[in-house]
């Protein structure tokens, strides 16, 4: 089967920019951001330090980088240590740079389903500073909201407040990677600055759910964001009139933020939709933001890699994971309501219908 739909479900992050998005860079007022002049990334940076309820704020070319310079900020001897989660996108999908280029040494807490890391378990991980001869130095704690890895799960104010408060107890610093954090906001209902007021920094995606092509934010105190501009210059990331990539990012702050909560009823939409299909389950409960994980039962004669190959002959496109029975998908802006109803029916198109599993292969 040929068809010229195309549905791009493979993440948050392949959006396109818009007509007003390429009108506004082609626009945008520029100067040297490296000399700190460049007025866009300015005005830029100042709306995501009010949003957050920080001081200031800095323009990073990626999530991953702005974690880094955050992670090396706050932990700025080598052999410290952060504590942060086992499934968190610092620690599994960021080439371990921290270790690799800032010597901090990650000690990891078992994530719960819902994205939490147990305090009594996060507390038991700091080590004593009285055995520093022995032991890294804990200067760190890492959350992630949404947590990406267990399905855009949100974290709630009230345990990133006393994850703050852990953190306090102890003299740490608490970071979050908020690369979803809008769509946590949205979901729960709660400003961004309210949800991470207790993180000394955070770092926030511009190219996902929000569909800037380029760039995230960092933001913090006055003091933090001096040492991480310092940082960004070393790691390569400072650049010139980056105002072009600025005013496609504000645009997106402004206008698509408020888009986030249809995608989150796309995604629950298409999970109900998934979940009644025989063959798939979709924990539909868990589905909060716009992040979804289809399951194949195993007894299925379909694994993730052949559905991941009957959908793309659909026009449909989603990402497989590391296991043989799963696939994810993923909501964003430039997905419809029709697109969604596209795909379920995709999903049953596909369907073996009791077929004995010698014949899977013949079914488009």
């Amino acid at each position: 089967m040929v068809t010229t739909k195309r549905v791009d479900l493979r993440s948050d992050t392949v959006t396109k920019p818009c007509t007003a998005m390429r009108a506004a860079m082609a626009a945008a007022e520029v100067d040297d951001d490296v000399l700190g002049n460049d007025p866009t990334a300015l005005r830029l940076e100042a709306e995501m330090a009010r949003i957050t309820g920080k001081e200031a704020a800095l323009f990073v070319p990626s999530g991953t980088m702005g974690n880094l310079i955050s992670v090396l900020v706050h932990c700025d001897t080598r052999g410290s240590e952060v504590i942060l989660g086992d499934g968190s996108h610092i620690h599994v999908y960021e080439n371990g740079g921290i270790a690799a280029i800032g010597g901090v040494h990650s000690r990891t807490v078992k994530n719960n389903e819902d994205g939490t890391m147990d305090l009594d378990e996060i507390e038991a991980k700091i080590r004593d500073p009285r055995l520093e001869l022995l032991y890294p130095n804990t200067r760190l704690i890492c959350l992630e909201n949404s947590h990406a890895n267990s399905g855009g799960r949100c974290l709630s104010v009230d345990y990133t407040d006393r994850v703050g408060e852990l953190a306090k107890k102890h003299g740490l610093k608490l970071h979050i990677d908020g690369a979803r954090i809008f769509n946590a906001a949205v979901a729960l209902g709660v400003p961004v600055h309210r949800l991470v007021q207790a993180a000394d920094s955070v770092s926030v995606c511009l190219s996902k759910g929000l569909g800037a092509p380029v760039g995230s934010v960092i933001v913090g105190s006055e003091s933090f964001i001096a040492k991480a501009k310092i940082l960004r210059k070393a790691l390569g990331g400072g650049m010139r009139q980056v105002g072009i990539l600025c005013s496609a990012a504000l645009l997106a702050v402004q206008n698509n933020a408020a888009k986030l909560e249809n995608d989150h009823k796309n995604a629950k939409t298409l999970a109900v939709g998934l979940n009644e299909i025989k063959g798939l389950k979709v924990n539909v409960a868990t589905v909060e933001t716009n992040i979804i994980y289809v399951h194949l039962e195993e007894t299925s004669c379909l694994t993730a890699e052949k559905l991941y190959k009957k959908l793309q002959q659909h026009g449909v496109v989603v990402v497989m994971l590391g296991g043989p029975y799963s696939i994810r998908i993923v909501i964003h802006h430039q997905i419809s309501e029709s697109d969604v109803q596209y795909t379920i029916s995709c999903f049953k198109v596909i369907e073996l219908h009791g077929l004995p599993c010698y014949m899977q292969d013949f079914v488009v």
